[in-house]
Formats: structure tokens, sequence, C-alpha cells
């Protein structure tokens, strides 16, 4: 399937393929498939930043916060993996600069 750019805002939430239509921070080549999957992927981190929310407002003494983040920052990982995965040259370039993503993504970099 042929593979087209979309443009990726993680804190809007959104995989789009017109530039113009919001503001993003990655660019990605990938097939009609692959964006669905990443939009998945950054609803499902959508889901966990709310599970996680009441956390922060009612924190339990014994919770650790690293308990508490831990399934919205897999979710977050996951989403970023993917992008770096999808990403043109340069999103790769600057995912890796900023050390945001785990160099060895099933065994491939």
């Amino acid at each position: 399937m042929t593979r087209s750019l979309y443009f990726v805002s993680v804190g809007g939430r959104s995989v789009l393929n017109d530039q113009q239509a919001a503001s993003y921070e990655w660019v990605i080549e990938a097939t009609p498939e692959q964006a669905d999957y990443l939009r998945g992927l950054l609803s499902l981190m959508q889901e966990k930043e709310e599970e996680a929310f009441p956390g922060y407002i009612f924190p339990w003494p014994d919770t650790e916060e690293a308990s508490v983040n831990s399934l919205y920052e897999e979710a977050l990982q996951n989403v970023y993996n993917e992008i770096y995965q999808l990403g043109t040259r340069e999103t790769r370039s600057h995912l890796a600069q900023y050390g945001v993503v785990r160099h060895s993504i099933n065994g491939n970099e």
C-alpha cells in the first residue's frame, strides 16, 4: 500500500494528512492503516492520562508517584516509538537527539 505524509501532534492527539489543518510536531510516512494505528495509540495515551489524573488530585500516601504514572508513560513511549518507526529522516533524527525513544524496538533501530 502507498505511504503518504501525515502530520502528528502528540499534544493535540492528532494524525492528519493536511499540513495546514492544525499545528504538529512530527512528520511521518505511513499507510492509512499505520496512521489509524497511531491514532489508536494516541487515544490509549489519552485514556491512561485521564485514569492517572485522580492520583494527582487525591494522592494516596501509600501509592508511589511512579506507579500512578507508569501506565501513562508506557502509552506515551509507545506513541513515540511508533512515530520514530514511521518518521521521516528529520523526525527520526530529532527524536533520537531528544532521547525520547528506545532504540532497540524489537531489536531494530
